[in-house]
């Protein structure tokens, strides 16, 4: 999450009347950006990585482990050191030497860490990554209290359910209405709970999150979730979990803070020009799936074993704020466009780029997208495939609207653009230069999990970091596959133990032949190699093995090369099986998909334990591989 705006957010009967004008506005600041930096070139191969953590609160003598909300108190005593030091930089005009910039997130349980300035493209900057990720856990534990830990995990397994929030409130706010998550777990910045708000009051209803819960030896066929309270009748939606909307055998869940209240590792790359942005997204998007697959953090849903290993179909659910005519439910009357999926999903078109791959055939989904705005970019010389994708964007609504903020000069200001492109919650993201800004054309990978350790994290950055400059540095590498088969993929990831079960649908070609060729592969093949595909580990190093890296950089990278290798053939579990396979080898589990309070707590402290090394992970790290 990036700075955020302070104002007067409006509701959404008010927010709704200036949708157009909003959308009218983002798409002349986008023109105004695009005509100054369209012809932008050499910008260096900068990066970043966003590493989302959790507070928790140990209540030590009673076994409970609750999400703190003092994680909001953290981060306001964590940007007043930055805040001075960005303030002394502008007075001298010398560059802040910050380890770490840190930023708010949905939960009020939550902290966002990034490194304080970009990495540089230098291949020995990738073996600064995991130190810098620990500078950031040490700054946050030294604010904390002894009974608090921070814990980098997908989703928090009691996270609406029973005693699980400190301090404890009950579930009864006006913002979310949810039937288990009070609006106190929601960070105070006014976006936030307007966002939330928004969402439900623009679909017409409370969103509807269900996943298929794991049927353990003991769970009952079907399963009807008992601590559901049906019977509530304090907001008039209380009723749609009785009328439908919590499906048997699946684990229920009604508000936006369920899916935003997760944490993950996102990671965002500078392209040194437009056009190879355009590459990296196209391509990078393809393996979104299987790496996904690979970092696998999410097997528990509101105290039940799911039987999924990923919180992305439990974001896409909880930000989908689509009207019943949008979901095809009823026909048009009052809406615009029917749109088969939310707001937060995979990429539906390809960008194409000028080496050439691309092929219209690729862009199989119909696309949904505002016909009367691309016509305006095509008028305003953008081309067929940008424009579509700004016109399928801006077939949404801004959900959060700034009353200060609605008069803005579009030569300088991207703020309205912004507000709808930033609100497009897909697995890569396109973002444009900020205006009159240093900052270049980028790319935002999206689909990783966070993982519990500093060395995964730098792992699966490092590997990403890699892939994206061997895709620059060898332009006849295509990964183009249909762009439908890249959501079948996207489903197929969620499943249990994905990584080892499933096959994906991935180009067969290698970089020496570019046959329009699509099969189904395992994950080890893809990113290992077989005689279909000469494998993504295998690309990064033929780029490694085409520059001059020193000798004690490639074995440090080789450390992170090898990790990802075993995740992908099996030999190191994914955090999902980790988790999965405590919780039903703990005493106290009844093999009833039931994750009580103290099995959570023996969880967080043990997961803490392997975070901050105490306790020997190989199975889940690699052997030889230490916090």
């Amino acid at each position: 999450m990036g700075l955020l705006s302070l104002g007067t957010p409006l509701p959404w009967e008010q927010a709704k009347k200036l949708a157009h004008e909003v959308r009218q506005h983002g798409i002349e600041q986008f023109l105004h950006i695009w005509r100054n930096t369209k012809n932008r070139q050499k910008d260096r191969l900068l990066w970043g990585d966003e590493i989302e953590y959790m507070l928790i609160s140990l209540d030590r003598k009673n076994r409970r482990a609750r999400l703190s909300q003092r994680g909001h108190e953290l981060l306001n005593t964590l940007q007043i050191e930055e805040n001075e030091m960005l303030n002394l930089a502008n007075q001298t005009g010398e560059k802040p030497d910050l380890e770490a910039l840190w930023r708010p997130e949905f939960g009020r349980y939550m902290i966002e860490g990034t490194p304080g300035h970009p990495y540089n493209s230098s291949v020995f900057d990738l073996t600064t990554v995991e130190a810098n990720m620990k500078r950031r856990r040490e700054i946050v534990a030294s604010l904390m209290r002894e009974d608090e830990m921070i814990l980098s995990i997908g989703s928090y397994p009691q996270l609406g359910s029973g005693d699980f929030l400190e301090p404890p409130h009950k579930a009864n706010g006006q913002f979310s209405r949810s039937l288990f998550l009070p609006d106190e777990v929601i960070n105070p910045h006014p976006r936030f709970r307007t966002l939330a708000g928004n969402i439900r009051e623009r679909r017409g209803s409370k969103v509807r999150i269900n996943m298929p819960v794991f049927h353990d030896l003991n769970t009952p066929r079907p399963f009807i979730d008992p601590s559901i309270p049906y019977d509530r009748s304090l907001f008039p939606g209380d009723k749609e979990a009785k009328e439908g909307a919590a499906l048997p055998d699946h684990i229920y869940m009604d508000a936006m803070g369920f899916g935003m209240g997760c944490c993950c590792l996102q990671i965002t790359l500078q392209a040194p020009n437009v056009d190879q942005a355009r590459r990296l997204y196209d391509q990078l998007a393809t393996v979104g799936a299987v790496m996904m697959s690979l970092s696998a953090s999410s097997p528990i849903f509101r105290g039940y074993l799911a039987n999924v290993d990923c919180r992305w179909n439990v974001i896409a659910a909880a930000v989908d704020d689509r009207t019943a005519e949008e979901r095809g439910e009823r026909p048009l009357a009052k809406d615009r466009f029917a749109i088969p999926k939310s707001r937060y999903g995979t990429i539906d078109t390809f960008l194409g780029s000028d080496d050439g791959l691309f092929k219209p055939e690729y862009n199989d989904l119909k696309l949904v997208y505002d016909h009367e705005i691309y016509r305006h970019l095509v008028n305003n010389d953008i081309d067929e495939l940008l424009a579509k994708h700004i016109a399928h964007l801006f077939i949404r609504d801004p959900l959060v609207i700034f009353e200060e903020l609605l008069d803005q000069d579009d030569s300088v200001s991207a703020d309205h653009f912004e507000n709808i492109q930033s609100t497009n919650w897909q697995n890569v993201r396109f973002k444009p230069p900020p205006p009159n800004s240093p900052i270049g054309w980028r790319v935002e990978f999206r689909p990783l999990e966070v993982q519990l350790t500093e060395f995964e994290n730098a792992a699966f950055s490092v590997f990403t970091v890699l892939l994206a400059r061997a895709l620059l540095a060898f332009p006849d590498i295509n990964l183009y596959i249909p762009v439908t088969k890249m959501d079948i993929n996207m489903q197929r990831a969620h499943n249990r133990d994905a990584v080892i079960n499933e096959r994906f649908y991935f180009r067969r070609s290698s970089p020496a032949d570019v046959e329009n060729t699509v099969s189904e592969l395992t994950a080890n093949e893809i990113i290992n190699g077989s005689a279909e595909f000469i494998g993504l580990v295998p690309i990064v190093q033929m780029y490694l093995d085409s520059i001059n890296v020193d000798e004690k950089v490639r074995r440090q990278i080789e450390r992170y090369i090898l990790f990802v290798r075993g995740r992908a053939n099996g030999s190191i579990m994914t955090a999902a099986a980790w988790i999965r396979i405590f919780v039903r080898n703990h005493p106290e589990y009844k093999f009833d998909s039931v994750v009580s309070s103290e099995i959570n707590y023996d969880l967080a402290v043990v997961l803490d334990d392997i975070a901050n090394g105490r306790r020997p992970a190989p199975e889940l790290l690699g052997a030889g591989n230490t916090v």
